[in-house]
């Protein structure tokens, strides 16, 4: 084998890189905030939404779940503007993203309302809250509680997931390494480099959930 590694010339493209670690994070952030808050509402529709509700949340639920994150993506980015709805790169992997947390953190989340005790649905019902009230004062803590760890690493493997979208051009940090690659015809640097900055954010990402869990519920932390 003659082939001479080099990483040196590497540091000519940590602008590019940057700007695409830049993006990964804001997709991850926009995607995890975003689609956790559809995740909750679309666990509280079909664990205690109205009847009429439940099978449409199912429905997409079942779809997203059923379909690759990268045919959800080209459906959002190409095939939406044949009904006339046109969006750029960032705004649809942002749609993309949190439309897909959304449906995995739905059923994630409702595990976590279905193990609560009926006792605390009882406790809310004779304090006179109504079911709304019921979910967002009594239940909802405690399930995202039991359910934290699960919903830390879906939205980890959401970040990760996040390479799909340089597909549609939007500039993440695997954009950057292809374009780095195609510049450079240095492909096994270039990957190696992109692989350990996915491990960092990820284990990055990781004990930063890990931090938001153990402060929005320091009883789970302390045992």
């Amino acid at each position: 084998m003659n082939y001479a590694f080099d990483f040196g010339w590497l540091a000519d493209y940590w602008p590019v890189l940057l700007k695409g670690i830049g993006i990964t994070v804001e997709l991850t952030l926009v995607g995890g905030v975003l689609g956790i808050g559809l995740g909750i509402a679309c666990a509280w529709a079909r664990a205690l939404g109205p009847g009429w509700l439940k099978p449409i949340v199912a429905a997409y639920v079942e779809m997203i779940r059923n379909t690759p994150f990268l045919i959800q993506l080209f459906f959002i980015f190409f095939g939406l503007p044949a009904l006339g709805l046109r969006m750029g790169e960032l705004p649809a992997a942002n749609l993309a993203m949190v439309i897909n947390l959304g449906a995995y953190g739905c059923e994630i989340i409702r595990a976590g309302i279905q193990a609560t005790p009926r006792g605390q649905f009882e406790a809310g019902a004779s304090l006179g809250m109504s079911r709304i009230e019921t979910f967002r004062h009594v239940v909802l803590v405690p399930a995202l509680q039991r359910i934290w760890p699960a919903l830390s690493s879906q939205i980890v493997i959401v970040m990760l997931g996040s390479a799909a979208v340089s597909q549609i051009a939007a500039e993440d940090l695997t954009f950057a390494a292809n374009f780095i690659q195609s510049r450079t015809f240095r492909a096994f640097e270039t990957y190696v480099a992109a692989t350990l900055i996915y491990l960092a954010l990820a284990i990055a990402l990781r004990q930063l959930l890990r931090g938001i869990g153990w402060t929005i519920f320091p009883k789970r932390a302390a045992r």
